[in-house]
């Protein structure tokens, strides 16, 4: 049986002899690198800083909500807009694993820097069970590259520390109520952010348009969880498919692109159900997404795969 106060303490003396030196973490705002920058705190103090890396590929109003957790966290942190040079590395990028080396090896360069800045010598990742199972190696095959794992540089010049690496999703969950986290209860959310949410490449207009989806949905299924019309999923987004068709707006011919609403129940993401969303839930979020941008999207679908056969996202 998982103990999470008695991995609380182990990981604090462990990291207080593992990490000799000053520190950074990749914090993104999800529990995983929450749980870490909360751990890792703990263990050494001030010689932690917190970066939060501006991609260009955040949820909507993540910037500010993260900035805001991680003061009241009491961790330093720092916020680094690196969203030009994300951009610029991902244009005319359409493969899913290639998106995924570029991400991660982009996300190390720059806490190298940021490291070189702050004197750290070590970097400290969120990376959980899923994370490396799924990245491959061994006798495993390469479902998907987690940015945190196949993406990270053979040269990398930091020493690296994962407290969470052995444990799986509901683990972490269990130690982020323990530290009492306010994001214990958030839904995932993946590291290279909506860059594998827009199918094809990356630009910022499929970018601004996948935001918005990604938003409605949330704020739809969570005022429907709120209202009791439906149990909370485990994860739910949207996903912008590169598949244009025709539609109408009014009694003008339209031709936009497609949104696919995901939305998943699961444990551990190793494995997972789509969720029974009740259809005027997905009426309400087709309406919404058709009517703020009708311009751009004129299908919505929804998707009632399990995993396996598919990934909880799509890329």
């Amino acid at each position: 049986m998982f103990d999470p106060q008695e991995f609380i303490e182990q990981q604090i003396m462990k990291l207080r002899e593992e990490v000799k030196g000053k520190a950074v973490i990749a914090a993104s705002g999800g529990v995983d690198s929450t749980v870490c920058a909360a751990l890792v705190g703990k263990a050494i103090g001030d010689r932690l800083l917190a970066v939060y890396v501006d991609t260009g590929f955040m949820r909507k109003g993540e910037n500010e909500n993260v900035s805001e957790m991680l003061r009241r966290l009491g961790v330093n942190h720092k916020l680094v807009d690196a969203s030009d040079e994300y951009f610029d590395a991902l244009k005319g990028v359409t493969e899913p694993e290639t998106k995924r080396k570029i991400i991660g090896e982009k996300f190390i360069r720059i806490f190298e820097r940021e490291a070189k800045k702050s004197g750290a010598e070590y970097l400290v990742q969120g990376t959980i069970a899923p994370d490396w199972i799924e990245s491959g190696g061994g006798m495993r095959d390469i479902i998907k590259s987690h940015h945190n794992v196949g993406g990270l540089p053979k040269d990398l010049n930091l020493k690296l520390v994962e407290p969470l690496r052995d444990l799986y999703k509901d683990e972490v969950r269990k130690v982020a109520r323990a530290l009492k986290i306010e994001v214990a209860e958030r839904q995932p959310f993946p590291g290279p952010a909506l860059a594998i949410r827009v199918m094809g490449e990356p630009t910022r207009e499929a970018v601004a348009i996948a935001r918005e989806a990604c938003a409605i949905v949330e704020e739809e299924i969570e005022k429907a969880s709120a209202a009791g019309k439906m149990k909370l999923p485990w994860q739910y987004f949207a996903v912008l498919l590169p598949v244009k068709s025709v539609g109408v707006q009014g009694d003008i011919r339209a031709y936009g692109y497609t949104i696919a609403v995901r939305a998943v129940d699961s444990v551990d993401a190793m494995t997972a159900v789509y969720s029974k969303i009740p259809h005027d839930v997905l009426e309400q979020i087709s309406i919404r997404i058709t009517n703020k941008m009708k311009d751009k999207v004129n299908r919505i679908v929804y998707d009632i795969t399990h995993k396996p056969p598919a990934t909880i996202e799509w890329e």
